[in-house]
């Protein structure tokens, strides 16, 4: 995976609603990741497992990513 792809994945999940980040279970919040980056043609079908995989591996930091998110806007 290189730089560019991985600025546009960060870039997908700040753009995603943060409920939605909070809300999903693990497997439905990768899948949900994973068809937003598929419709914007940023995976081909060899990616989808390594993506799948890096997702996983980043979902307590996404989480603590919308939190913030969250807590800010209540400020």
């Amino acid at each position: 995976m290189n730089s560019w792809t991985l600025r546009q994945v960060w870039n997908v999940i700040e753009e995603t609603q943060t409920s939605v980040l909070l809300e999903l279970g693990d497997a439905e919040l990768t899948q949900e990741l994973l068809r937003q980056l598929e419709s914007k043609g940023l995976l081909l079908n060899e990616d989808i497992n390594t993506m799948s995989t890096y997702l996983r591996s980043k979902l307590t930091l996404i989480r603590d990513l919308a939190q913030a998110r969250l807590t800010e806007m209540k400020a």
